[in-house]
């Protein structure tokens, strides 16, 4: 019996993780990158670029409520939210499930990933790109928060790992256009690895991030996909209450939203601030 094709993540050199392959949806090399979506057995369809999973059916929902509803509620009134990234649609279909969002602009490089996922992952958009409060760009996200005009209470960056194309979200220049676009009280939160094994991201952005922003921090989540231990987001704002937020007030905001969520709780938002030791070691010889 012929051994099932596996495919193999690249990221880290001497560790990573392996899918078997059971039907391969979609393989091509885009404008910018290589992009493959399959089946898998355990995780249902998988997407991966240039040899990095990025998302799977099963999972997608912790990271993509992690990162949408934290900012929101934390928040408490974004009417106006940028996603910067998030062509599979995950972030686009959380957003749009707070009822005081009246915009939402989504600026992603490659549109063939999105043409892709609306095809071949359609639960995790499911439908949000047809809203009306969507402003869909095809564009270069640093290019994009530095020459607009116009200003949001969120920034959302839904970004791949700092290779690549994904590379310039993580840079100085990116940190400075997304707090010029930011109205005051407003926030901003990114994809910042896993940081057991890429620690050196969670320094290199309190590093950037902080000459913009007063309150600079992390928080976390953990998600399978995402192999190594918990994933840390990175949080900017000039605002440090809505980082503090109490459990009370979020637990009100998320009573009055009238949605439920799979993985994110109000009491989880609340500790989901809370960082190993390990890394506040690192931050501290920031």
């Amino acid at each position: 019996m012929t051994a099932p094709q596996r495919y193999i993540e690249t990221l880290y050199p001497g560790y990573g993780q392996s899918f078997t392959i059971d039907k391969v949806l979609f393989e091509n090399k885009t404008e910018h990158q290589h992009l493959i979506i399959f089946e898998n057995r355990d995780f249902g369809r998988v997407m991966a670029l240039d040899g990095v999973i990025q998302t799977t059916e099963r999972d997608e929902f912790i990271y993509h409520e992690m990162l949408t509803h934290v900012p929101l509620f934390a928040h408490g009134n974004a009417r106006r939210v940028l996603i910067i990234g998030g062509g599979d649609g995950g972030i686009l279909r959380e957003v749009l499930k707070h009822p005081e969002v009246e915009h939402v602009t989504m600026v992603e490089i490659d549109g063939q990933v999105v043409e892709m996922c609306k095809t071949y992952l359609p639960s995790h958009s499911d439908g949000a790109f047809d809203d009306a409060r969507l402003n869909l760009v095809i564009a270069d996200g640093v290019e994009f928060v530095n020459s607009t005009d116009e200003t949001f209470d969120a920034v959302i960056s839904d970004s791949t790992d700092p290779m690549g194309p994904g590379e310039v979200l993580f840079t100085s220049r990116f940190y400075n256009g997304c707090k010029r676009i930011l109205n005051k009280g407003g926030v901003m939160v990114a994809q910042n690895g896993v940081c057991f094994m890429q620690l050196g991201e969670v320094t290199t952005t309190r590093k950037r991030m902080g000459l913009d922003f007063e309150d600079q921090n992390f928080y976390a989540a953990p998600v399978p996909t995402y192999v190594g231990g918990i994933m840390t987001l990175a949080w900017g704002s000039d605002d440090a209450s809505l980082r503090q937020a109490d459990l009370a007030t979020i637990e009100q905001r998320f009573a009055v939203a009238g949605f439920k969520t799979r993985y994110y709780t109000p009491s989880i938002h609340v500790g989901a601030f809370a960082l190993p030791q390990y890394v506040l070691d690192a931050l501290q010889g920031t």
